[in-house]
Formats: C-alpha cells, structure tokens, sequence
C-alpha cells in the first residue's frame, strides 16, 4: 500500500496535471522573532531584542501556498488593500508559484494582516507572546464582489476543482459562495456555518467546528460519528472529513462507509498554524493525481504531520513526503478502496 502512495506522490509533478482555483480570504501572516532581554522599566512588560521578521502566505494564501509547493497549479481568487502588506503578500505568492491574475484591489480595505510577536529566553524555545490583527469587519463592496465573481466565472470552465477558503474576513459573501458552487467539485474549509454552502462535494471541519455545527459534543467514537452523520445531511455534502488533531481524522461518506486515520505525529507538535490548509493541500494534490478517497486522507494526514513539527505558517514538498512516507510505522488497511 504505501508503494502506492508513493506511485500518487510521485505523480503531484505531473505538468500535464489540472488546474485548482482557490477562492477566499489571503492573509499575510508576519511572524516577529526576538530575545527576551529584561523587563522594561515603563511597564511590566519583556523588552525584545528583534532577530527576525518573517512574512509567509497566511489563511487562504497558505493553501494556495501548500498546493503550489506539491506541484498544484493554483490560481489565486481574493482582495488584497493598497498597501505594503498586499505587495508582500503578492510576492510572496509569485515566489511560491501561484498564478497571482485574480486578485483583486480594494482601496478601502487593509490586506489582512496577522502579525505574531515570539520570544526566547537563553537556552529556551521560542514562544508567542501576543498576535496583532490588520484588518476590516466592513462588508465588501459591491463592486469588488463583482470583480469576484467574473473572475471566478472565467476560470470555472478551466479547473478541476474549487477550494473555497473561508476565514469570515468578508471574501465569500453569499454570491460568492453561489457561484462557486456552480463547479461540480468544490471543497470547503470554513471555521463557521457550513450550511452556507450546501451541495459541496468536500468539508474540512475540525472537531470545534464541527461541534459549532452539528450541535452536539464530540467526545467519542460514538459522537464523532453522530456528527458526521448529521453533518452529511446539513450540508448534502459527498464527503465529511472531520479532523481530530492527536486522534487523526475521520471520513464519512453519503454512501455510510467511515474511514479513521489515525495521526502520524503526536510528540513533535509545535505549531498547529495552517495545519489544516495542509491538510486540505494533501487531499486535492493526491486525488488530482488519482488517488481514491481513502489515499488522498492519509496523504494529506501525513502532510499535515510534517508541517506541524515547525514553527509559524509553513509548507511540505513531495520529496518530504517521500521521505516520511518511508518512515511511517502504520500500514493503511490494503482491503479498503
């Protein structure tokens, strides 16, 4: 079986692969790295030597960012402000190897911004302090909602398949969503009210979020499952992928058959940041390279693992995966298709 993953993984390269259209709201994530010097006499506060800035794909960007580094073609679809943080954010795409053509301008709004302030003692892990957020919680005007749309109405006929990346940053307003549902294939990642987007083929809830929307606590088997069940029928979905962070993810598909991962890396977990565009990244590479349902949640399980293991916002490659893949202790039940 895991020859077989690595024949998918090996495929993620092919140039001749389609093309994935990502819609939702980029973020530039700013990460701010320093030693803890003393405490400032002005306030009760640590004075920080700085060492770094980093600025990474954040958000929508950061799946945009994990398909492009598996050798997806991504276009991305989104707003960006006028301003230092959108033109950063531009490149840093460009770099990663994402078709940059959609994004869209908005003069009245900031780039969404998500800059984290980390800190390290001597001899000590680094650690986050404090994250300060750039951004705005006006609706998106209507114009720019229909630059949006004739965007993702000209590209819709060329790909194979639709993210929609929803952070509630204002992006995907209700004719957004409609038309990007007009695709047969569309996955969802949304941190809220997944009903939003009924018929969806693929939804990507964590276990809170699936919890906010099914209505019921997930502390077992039993329960997970329950929450799959009626997830699949709020959102008339073909597929429910609940991920379970240290207990892996579970499948549930409108046919009744559920499928659990467990998950590859429970000890060396130090950022959880984007862990789940990985995941969603992971999926669509595998099954754009034909992989079966049941494959593609194990490839984007273990891509997740690898991400998780560094700090800030990051991605994996197929050669990454190559190499964890042959370090895996756990076999995939061959009998399953």
């Amino acid at each position: 079986m895991n020859e077989r993953l690595a024949q998918i993984i090996n495929q993620f390269t092919d140039p001749s692969a389609q093309k994935v259209l990502v819609v939702g709201d980029l973020t530039l994530d700013e990460f701010v790295t320093g030693g803890v010097e003393r405490l400032s006499r002005e306030a009760p506060v640590l004075i920080i030597r700085h060492e770094e800035t980093r600025q990474v794909p954040g958000g929508a960007a950061n799946a945009l960012a994990n398909l492009a580094s598996l050798g997806v073609s991504t276009i991305a679809v989104g707003v960006v402000g006028e301003d230092l943080q959108g033109a950063a954010l531009r490149r840093a795409l460009i770099k990663a190897g994402v078709d940059t053509a959609g994004l869209v301008v908005d003069i009245e709004r900031p780039t969404v911004t998500k800059t984290r302030i980390a800190a390290h003692a001597r001899q000590s892990v680094t650690q986050q302090i404090v994250r300060i957020d750039r951004k705005s919680d006006a609706p998106l005007n209507a114009d720019i909602e229909a630059q949006l749309i004739t965007v993702i109405q000209q590209w819709l006929p060329q790909v194979a398949m639709v993210i929609c990346s929803d952070y509630m940053e204002g992006v995907l307003t209700p004719a957004v969503i409609a038309v990007c549902l007009e695709h047969p294939c569309v996955v969802v990642d949304t941190h809220v009210n997944l009903y939003r987007y009924q018929g969806a083929a693929l939804f990507t809830p964590n276990v809170p979020e699936a919890e906010q929307a099914a209505g019921i606590a997930i502390v077992d088997e039993s329960s997970v499952r329950q929450a799959g069940e009626i997830l699949l029928a709020q959102t008339q979905a073909q597929a429910i992928l609940i991920t379970r962070g240290e207990l892996g993810m579970s499948l549930f598909l409108k046919t009744g058959e559920q499928f659990d991962i467990p998950a590859f890396n429970r000890t060396q977990v130090f950022d959880v940041t984007g862990a789940g565009d990985t995941v969603v990244a992971g999926w669509t590479a595998a099954r754009l390279s034909g992989a079966t349902l049941y494959e593609a949640i194990i490839i984007g399980n273990l891509a997740a693992s690898i991400v998780v293991r560094q700090f800030g916002t990051s991605t994996t490659s197929p050669a990454e995966l190559l190499e964890h893949l042959e370090q895996l202790a756990w076999t995939p039940d061959p009998t399953i298709s």
